[in-house]
């Protein structure tokens, strides 16, 4: 199966430059202008822009035991027409991700439900040492520890269990950081004042900057006395960037950040209009923390740009604070957020690519994915960043069926994307079948 691109601009390691491309099979053959051999199909990729697939971090797709709110087969459809052609799913499902048997259950539904290729993260609980450390580094991305409870019971609050964690594991550890004591006084704070029904607008002072810090301070600290491998996931206050890093290359890096889409879209002004819907752990907070975060993310102290994709059903999000869940559906528009971005003139075409295609890559290990070279697997998307749209409920994909981004409009779409060489995505229209593989990653040293 050959394919061909033609006259299309190709956004890749800090270049734009028009070329045509040819896929043979899963990978990419060739990039040259003028290539004229013959093509099981040829498109036009005049006035487009080819980008690396993304390669989304941190999603929470929600298989097995939460299905009513999603799943690997819908949110990873979802995932294609926005431009994702890989995920890195989290333990935090029912069961919890937590014994090598349960890890593999969850690499079996991807093999046969996912349209985008797949990682699923091993969960760290206070007791499973012996099964974290039996994980395979080849074919599983990494360990995941929540530092501050979030959905589903995996607490990692033991200090001892953390050092031998953080001690005896070459893999990437990768964190939730928010100080659950800090949480759990600011929580009873407000409820002795508003009971179970506390006003939504109060959720970063709950979950504030202080439970951030401190909880993503002592991680670090953790990582520095022993070696670690850390991966910080979704920042969201300004002072904590200030632990970060940006004075040597991603690939030397032992200590690296991430930030979600939404932390880089909203603030705390917003809980007026949206409530519960922008209601996420950690919280969505000041203009002031918003700025740090960009700052930070354009000065490569921050690395990675993600999703946190994490859907609910729209009843659950309409409950009282206390049991109004927090997360929210964000895989099919993270890339176009981030285009809008652009044509505002924050962030280059290249620097998008670089946090959300290349540098999860190098971060992750992933094996030949997340650039635009020979010899690469053909995970590529191709976007118009002239056309207009508004997010919609006749156009969401979400199993769940809302988005907090509804009403806004977009000036850039994803019109094509190949998941291994396969176009699964093509001007609204998706592949019955599916081609996603098993993410492989590179071993550490």
């Amino acid at each position: 199966m050959k394919t061909l691109i033609k006259n299309v601009k190709i956004v890749n390691e800090g270049k734009v430059f028009e070329s045509d491309i040819l896929i043979e099979n899963d990978l990419i053959s060739k990039i040259a202008t003028g290539i004229s051999e013959e093509a099981d199909q040829i498109i036009d990729g005049s006035g487009k822009y080819l980008l690396p697939g993304v390669i989304d971090d941190q999603v929470h797709f929600r298989e097995p035991g939460l299905t009513h709110k999603g799943d690997i087969e819908t949110e990873s459809r979802s995932a294609i027409a926005g431009g994702i052609t890989s995920f890195i799913d989290q333990p935090n499902t029912v069961p919890n991700a937590v014994t090598q048997e349960l890890l593999a259950d969850k690499y079996e539904i991807g093999a046969q439900k996912a349209y985008a290729n797949y990682g699923f993260m091993m969960g760290g609980t206070n007791d499973n040492l012996e099964e974290v450390l039996k994980t395979n580094p080849r074919n599983v991305p990494g360990i995941k520890l929540f530092l501050g409870s979030s959905t589903g019971n995996m607490l990692v609050d033991n200090p001892e269990t953390l050092e031998n964690i953080f001690s005896n594991t070459k893999m990437l550890i990768a964190v939730h950081c928010e100080d659950e004591a800090t949480i759990r006084a600011n929580t009873q704070k407000y409820m002795d004042e508003y009971g179970e029904d506390i006003p939504v607008k109060f959720h970063h002072l709950i979950r504030s900057e202080e439970a951030c810090y401190t909880s993503s301070s002592k991680a670090i600290e953790l990582a520095q006395k022993t070696g670690a491998r850390l991966h910080v996931f979704h920042l969201s206050t300004a002072k904590e960037t200030s632990l970060f890093r940006n004075d040597i290359p991603l690939q030397d890096k032992k200590i690296t950040a991430e930030v979600c889409v939404h932390h880089l879209t909203f603030t705390n002004e917003d809980y007026e209009t949206k409530g519960g819907l922008i209601k996420w752990n950690p919280a969505v907070k000041t203009q002031q923390d918003k700025d740090g975060l960009w700052e930070a993310l354009l000065d490569d102290r921050i690395d990675v740009i993600a999703t946190d994709h994490a859907p609910h059903t729209a009843e659950e999000k309409q409950n009282v604070y206390t049991k109004c869940p927090s997360g929210a559906p964000l895989v099919q528009h993270s890339l176009v957020v981030m285009l809008e971005n652009y044509r505002n003139g924050k962030i280059s075409l290249e620097k998008i690519v670089q946090k959300m295609c290349h540098n999860p890559a190098i971060l992750f290990r992933v094996e030949k994915r997340g650039f635009v070279k020979e010899g690469y697997k053909a995970d590529l998307v191709l976007v118009d960043l002239n056309e207009d749209w508004t997010v919609s409920k006749d156009n969401l994909l979400y199993k769940c069926g809302w988005s907090p981004l509804e009403g806004m409009n977009f000036h850039s779409k994803v019109t094509h994307t190949f998941v291994n060489g396969h176009l699964v995505y093509d001007n609204g229209k998706i592949a019955e079948e599916k081609f996603g593989e098993r993410l492989l990653f590179e071993a550490r040293d």
